[in-house]
């Protein structure tokens, strides 16, 4: 399939800041589209050019073959919807909706049937004739959506348009943005700094970092196999151990870690014994049990004694902070059963921390800086009273 919209080597600097740097991107018709990444990254000066609000300095932008790099927002169907909503508050819901359509002078029938589709689709029918302040923030955000859809533009960018509610009503909203999406069948392009709106939305997500795409595939792959120490550490969470490869046979590699030990892992990038390496593993993917892994799960597990030093509840799971040979690991316990009937590891426990070597991953690109980006561990330990 050929890409509808197309970055070709797109740049944009403010002085001395370079805050897109050389994008190349294609994007498909009726994708769901995310750029991720920290505040200062460069994803909304992207958006802002791709919507005719920012020119580039360089490269160009290409829409279903057509070159739109120099075109105004108005002569190109690239719509936004912003944080704010943008609303006009003297206006009801249904003549916010119906603005664009009076404004190109379509028949006042026309333009009653578009929004009552409109409103059907995201179930206001009842709010039609109230004001934007009459109506919740979910609403309004739905509104400015659908305002954005009703003329049917080719692409729809919205530039973290759910920053402003509540965890709650964000995420009802991600249902709801899905299933607009699937009913209207154009491409989103969705700008967010949350990995998990853009992991749950997304068909594909950019990674971007200092104004470039570290990577850019799928959710699952992105989280999985992440080509560099940032989008390990920026998607979610992961431990980091770096050390020298002292066996190599097969598909199974034995890393030397100093100051921690041996870690048995898939050798991915088919490296050799004296090379170093990078190793992410998720908290998710270690266990902690404490008895160690039964035998038949214990061949070739890495297995480590340990100790903890917090636990923090989280509801639907648990996190530990577990020391072995002085280095600090994070590791996750779902709660897939009734908790209070389980028994409970906490402070200061000696248990086992264990993961197969399937789930760790070799980083290609590592940095010592974006190592700071993983979660850290309290300064000190402290038992069940906080001392």
């Amino acid at each position: 399939m050929s890409d509808f919209l197309v970055i070709d080597k797109v740049s944009k600097r403010f002085g001395q800041l370079t805050a897109v740097d050389n994008v190349s991107l294609g994007i498909q018709k009726g994708e769901f589209f995310s750029l991720l990444g920290p505040s200062g990254c460069g994803k909304t000066t992207l958006l802002r050019m791709l919507g005719g609000f920012e020119r580039p300095d360089s490269g160009h932008i290409y829409l279903d073959g057509k070159d739109i790099t120099e075109l105004s927002p108005n002569l190109r169907r690239v719509h936004t919807v912003f944080q704010n909503y943008a609303l006009f508050p003297t206006m009801t819901v249904r003549e916010n909706i119906a603005f664009s359509l009076r404004v190109a002078h379509v028949p006042k029938e026309k333009i009653k049937e578009s929004v009552d589709n409109m409103l059907e689709m995201i179930r206001m029918q009842d709010h039609a004739y109230k004001y934007p302040t009459q109506i919740s923030g979910g609403q309004k955000q739905r509104v400015a959506i659908v305002r954005a859809l009703v003329d049917h533009p080719q692409v729809l960018l919205l530039d973290e348009p759910l920053a402003a509610l509540d965890l709650k009503l964000r995420q009802h909203m991600l249902m709801e943005l899905d299933l607009i999406h699937d009913q209207v069948g154009i491409t989103f392009i969705y700008v967010t700094h949350d990995q998990g709106e853009a992991m749950s939305l997304s068909d594909r997500i950019a990674v971007m970092n200092h104004g470039r795409v570290e990577q850019l595939d799928k959710p699952a792959k992105i989280y999985e196999a992440p080509v560099s120490s940032f989008v390990a550490a920026f998607i979610g969470d992961t431990n980091f151990f770096q050390g020298e490869i002292v066996e190599a046979e097969g598909d199974y590699c034995t890393i030397d870690c100093p100051g921690f030990g041996k870690i048995s892992a898939f050798n991915d990038r088919k490296l050799a014994v004296g090379q170093n390496v990078h190793l992410s593993v998720r908290p998710e993917k270690i266990r902690v049990t404490l008895s160690p892994p039964p035998p038949e799960k214990g061949a070739g597990i890495n297995v480590f004694k340990s100790e903890v030093t917090d636990v923090i509840y989280q509801g639907v799971y648990t996190k530990y902070w577990i020391k072995s040979s002085g280095r600090s690991v994070s590791a996750l316990k779902p709660h897939s059963r009734f908790l209070l009937d389980q028994e409970t590891i906490t402070w200061n426990d000696k248990v086992f921390m264990w993961w197969h070597p399937d789930d760790g991953y070799m980083i290609e690109n590592f940095s010592e800086s974006d190592a700071g980006l993983v979660q850290t561990p309290p300064d000190a330990p402290k038992g069940p009273n906080g001392k």
